[in-house]
């Protein structure tokens, strides 16, 4: 065979140099005229394919175009296990493609797990053993990031001649354990670092603490390294000596801060850890937006070391939550935050959200509190701080700046009722939202009764979860579906818009089962879990729902990861055709899935009917 045979494309990326070999002496070329068929229904398949040229269409039994095949794509790998071909596989155009023998594949599948799993096995082993190969890699990843990716903390200065007992206020006052020491009397002035475990000599000294300088007690012998430097340098560096911090310096020689070896651990096992600490630690407002910041480049970080999306939406979540709770509580007095909630909603209330997107929160006040006159400028206030820290306004103005959004809980119990018994499109989306509802700041006891109101009136009113579930079919259109879903871009025709197609449909409809059956979680995967749990769900739907929503939201990262870097704005969809091989044919699978769930919907709630 040629030697261009592309073992970078899935599922052969997984194969040894052994197992790469074998598929040398067992492959062929075929050629296919435009219009031949590649494969018919009924026929017992011989060959594996593996497409070098040309498209390939994949139709059903009605005759329906499933998907699409292109350039190093695999076809049809379920087949040669199954020993049966069910589908008609027809070349698009003049198409060259690789023949693998039915025999080597058997082989390969029986050598190597990862190999069989990608090639046919169903979406969550395929996604899993994805996620088991990629975790592989986490840790040389992470050990390459850059010290300026570890979260140095700045270096807080102290003269020779301060006391040690002022030395500790500054230990106490600032959370920290070290300080970095200047002795300008020494000739030349140098610099030095002082630490807590410091404290102990100081007392064993004997001197009077607040006359014992901490120039006496410093280690004027700093270990040091760049911004630019390995983060896996920074820990080699820290056994070597025998320490537990190295001085931070730019590339100047300026002192930048100082980086722990506790910080190093944290971020080698758990980067949240460290952009907490920050967010804990912030001072002001600005300190806050540098932590906001942060929480970016930490889901590149996470994203690039092989981390599943499902637990960077965690962390994401949780970060996000401390940051908007530090923001209350910097600009809301302590009276008004004892005497309100403050929550977050849409994907943040999930848990689900990943990069900075649209505001969506809104605040309940305490029946029978009077808040201060100025609660108007402290909401435009937190409003303009999360605007300043990355999050866009939303569009529709659901930010606890709109007096709509903020309420006493007995004004915010009738807008609920309203939403429910005068539905219109703008009030079921404020109550899908709504649904969504975590609190982050405050008494949460006085979100609680507002959910209760939405699940005992919706409770009886099969008309009313019907047209609440029928938001699913919003982007539906009776073209093609695969052709169809190319098209769903705002601005490119070609750009597949991931929220619309796949990530929305999943969330709402999951969402309009959790209400139906007063399922209290906010998350889509506890959600289903909860579903599965009751019986309300096949166990194998709720976990093709789950693997499938999590694989749009970590395309949908990826592209937007790369929209950052491009310094272009993030569009949250993709080209098909740049995608490699292995995400397209996860695409396809995941789109197959939607596409089910949604017809499963339709006949549990008789949208048909409602059009």
């Amino acid at each position: 065979m040629p030697s261009a045979f592309n073992f970078d494309a899935s599922p052969f990326d997984c194969l040894d140099a052994e197992e790469r070999q074998l598929v040398r002496n067992s492959v062929d070329i075929a050629y296919f005229r435009a219009g031949e068929a590649i494969l018919e229904p009924g026929i017992a398949p011989g060959h594996l394919f593996v497409l070098i040229k040309g498209h390939v269409q994949q139709f059903d039994e009605e005759q329906q175009v499933i998907t699409t095949y292109g350039p190093d794509d695999t076809f049809d790998g379920r087949a040669l296990v199954a020993g049966r071909v069910t589908n008609r596989f027809v070349a698009q155009e003049e198409v060259l493609a690789y023949q693998l023998a039915r025999k080597a594949v058997n082989e390969l599948i029986a050598r190597n797990a990862t190999f069989g799993a990608l090639l046919f096995s169903d979406l969550s082993n395929k996604l899993s053993a994805l996620a088991q190969r990629r975790s592989q890699h986490e840790m040389q990843s992470l050990t390459m990031a850059r010290v300026s990716e570890a979260g140095v903390r700045p270096a807080v200065m102290v003269e020779a001649s301060t006391s040690i007992i002022d030395v500790a206020r500054v230990f106490q006052e600032r959370k920290i354990s070290s300080v970095l020491v200047h002795d300008d009397q020494a000739t030349p002035p140098r610099l030095g670092i002082f630490t807590n475990t410091g404290l102990q000599r100081a007392i064993l000294d004997g001197t009077p603490l607040d006359r014992l300088p901490v120039g006496r007690l410093a280690t004027f012998t700093l270990v040091c390294m760049k911004l630019s430097d390995p983060v896996g340098e920074a820990l080699a560096l820290m056994l070597r000596h025998n320490v537990h911090r190295v001085v931070v310096r730019d590339d100047d020689g300026s002192v930048q801060g100082v980086l722990e070896a506790l910080e190093v651990f944290s971020f080698l096992s758990n980067h949240s850890y460290l952009v907490g600490v920050q967010i804990a630690q912030a001072r002001d407002l600005q300190g806050l937006a540098e932590a906001a910041r942060q929480i970016t480049k930490l889901i590149a970080i996470l994203h690039r070391g092989g981390t599943r999306v499902g637990m960077i939406a965690r962390l994401v979540s949780e970060l996000n939550a401390k940051l908007f709770e530090r923001t209350w509580q910097m600009v809301a007095p302590k009276e008004l935050i004892a005497n309100s909630c403050l929550f977050v909603m849409g994907s943040e209330g999930r848990g689900e959200q990943l990069l900075k997107t649209d505001q969506d929160n809104g605040l309940v006040l305490r029946d029978g509190y009077a808040p201060p006159p100025e609660l108007e400028d402290i909401c435009t206030r937190f409003t303009q701080a999360l605007i300043d820290f990355g999050y866009p306004p939303c569009a529709g103005g659901i930010m606890i700046n709109n007096p709509a959004w903020r309420q006493p809980q007995s004004t915010f119990r009738e807008t609920v009722r309203r939403w429910m018994l005068m539905p219109n499109a703008d009030s079921l989306m404020s109550l899908a939202i709504f649904l969504d509802a975590h609190a982050v700041c405050g008494d949460a006891a006085l979100l609680e009764p507002l959910r209760d109101e939405v699940f005992s009136l919706a409770a009886d009113s099969d008309a009313f979860k019907a047209r609440f579930a029928a938001a699913i079919t919003l982007f539906d259109e009776h073209s093609g579906w695969w052709n169809r879903l190319l098209t769903l871009g705002d601005n490119d025709p070609d750009r597949l818009d991931l929220k619309k197609a796949g990530i929305f449909p999943l969330v709402h409809g999951v969402r309009s089962l959790a209400m139906d059956k007063r399922i209290r979680e906010c998350g889509t995967a506890e959600r289903v879990q909860a579903l599965v749990a009751a019986g309300h769900m096949a166990p194998e739907i709720g976990s093709d729902v789950v693997q499938s929503l999590h694989f749009f939201m970590g395309l949908k990262l990826k592209a937007g990861l790369q929209d950052i870097e491009l310094g272009r704005d993030v569009s949250g969809g993709v080209k098909p055709d740049q995608l490699n091989s292995l995400d397209r044919d996860l695409l396809k699978d995941t789109l197959g899935v939607v596409k089910r769930f949604k017809a499963t919907l339709r006949l549990r709630y008789h949208l048909d009917a409602l059009q």
